[in-house]
């Protein structure tokens, strides 16, 4: 009954429209008084703001947001799309195309979803409009892009996932490079089918001498050496992720500098931008951790975990369940927020069913992906229609056949755990 409770409070205070840190902490201290009255909520608030910000990994959070703004400022993400529409402008949907190769490059050295949508937005959109394309398509194409950056390292939802999991952070974000490659490619395959049932969609574009694809490469030399800085570190075993992300933030900053990008302005405006967005996020996780108290005194995980145990179903049914579950979340809830409000009840759940949960995890942000796109709340669909001007139901609707293509995707690497798991195997410790 007091589960009843605490879980009836949250929900009407996310539909009246509270913020979800809050939301989680007023839900969290209603369980906790009805369970243990007002001396175990004020115990928890003296402890909980120190005892759920003191891992040293959760400075990657600010260091990676750090590292995405300072790339923002560089303006490499605008020429990554240049770059690639050098090399396949020419072909049929070579725009599309190369806008999904730019979200897979930004989304490389970025962690950030919303800022790849905006940063695309500006530049491929309007490439693709004066070349004719069918904006539902070009818009589309730039919405799902964007949501690279949460599955590429460096990602600062892989990151928070291994936080709240409590499993290799390095593990993980090796884990998310070859299902990012998978989906880049699939992507690429919807384009590519689009403009094969309707070519007047996705025209073909300019064409470019052999010296100018040639000048077009500089770009790419800075954006590897920030991706073997981050993420080559973590792989070999040189520095650890909380590491490699002060390393890819001050990399950043360099590059920006050599731009001549920086200003003190701009400068102050990237501090400014990360230290908000890292606020947000700390304070949804203490508040988090209020109502993950709760939750642990009144037993339901346990309980929970024991009941699907005693189902005389297959663990696939389950885990079937549990990614709608997501999915349906993902319509309604920001993908940090879902995070922490389901992993620390899904994961002990997964686990027992003998899911591994670096797996798992990278299943959960490929359907937080899904939830950038998908309405009412789909995030990176409202930053695509602000930066454009298109309206918000034909992004819905030119970006649906990505959300059916990341349908298969999430089969795929369901039968084929390989795909996910053999790359951090390879790890050097």
């Amino acid at each position: 009954m007091i589960v009843a409770v605490g879980l009836v409070v949250l929900f009407l205070l996310l539909i009246f429209g509270m913020p979800v840190a809050f939301a989680l902490g007023v839900a969290g201290m209603v369980g906790l008084y009805l369970k243990g009255g007002l001396d175990i909520v004020l115990g928890i608030l003296r402890s909980t703001p120190l005892s759920a910000t003191s891992s040293y990994e959760l400075i990657t959070v600010p260091m990676f947001m750090l590292m995405a703004e300072f790339i923002i400022v560089s303006r490499i993400a605008d020429e990554l799309f240049d770059s690639a529409k050098v090399w396949l402008g020419r072909t049929p949907a070579g725009l599309a195309i190369s806008t999904a190769l730019a979200g897979a490059g930004f989304g490389a050295i970025s962690g950030s979803s919303t800022a790849a949508a905006a940063t695309l937005s500006g530049t491929s959109i309007p490439a693709m409009i004066r070349h004719n394309y069918n904006p539902r398509l070009a818009s589309g194409v730039v919405a799902i892009s964007g949501t690279l950056a949460m599955l590429i390292p460096p990602s600062i939802a892989i990151v928070l996932y291994g936080l709240i999991a409590q499993v290799s952070i390095s593990r993980l974000l090796i884990a998310g490079i070859i299902p990012g490659l998978l989906v880049t490619i699939v992507i690429t395959l919807t384009v590519l089918a689009l403009a094969a049932i309707n070519p007047s969609h996705a025209p073909a574009g300019s064409s470019y001498s052999l010296r100018e694809k040639l000048a077009s490469l500089r770009i790419v030399g800075p954006m590897i050496a920030l991706i073997m800085l981050v993420t080559g570190c973590i792989y070999l075993g040189i520095a650890t992720p909380t590491e490699a992300a002060s390393l890819g933030a001050f990399g950043a900053m360099v590059i920006a500098a050599i731009r001549r990008r920086l200003t003190w302005d701009s400068f102050c405006h990237a501090l400014f931008n990360a230290s908000r967005t890292t606020c947000m996020i700390v304070l949804i996780i203490i508040c988090a951790q209020v109502f993950g108290y709760y939750f642990t005194l009144t037993g339901f995980t346990q309980d929970l975990v024991s009941y699907v145990a005693d189902l005389d179903v297959s663990r696939w049914v389950i885990f079937a369940l549990i990614v709608l579950l997501y999915l349906v979340l993902g319509c309604f809830l920001d993908q940090v927020a879902i995070l922490f409000l389901t992993v620390p009840i899904v994961l002990p759940v997964v686990t027992a069913l003998g899911f591994d949960p670096i797996w798992f995890g990278i299943i959960v942000i490929i359907t937080a992906e899904v939830g950038l796109v998908t309405p009412p709340v789909g995030l990176n669909v409202y930053v695509v229609a602000a930066y454009s001007k298109i309206p918000v139901k034909d992004i819905f609707i030119g970006v649906a056949p990505h959300v059916l293509a990341h349908m298969l995707v999430i089969l795929l690497l369901a039968m084929f755990p390989a795909l996910i798991l053999w790359l951090p195997s390879t790890i050097v410790q």
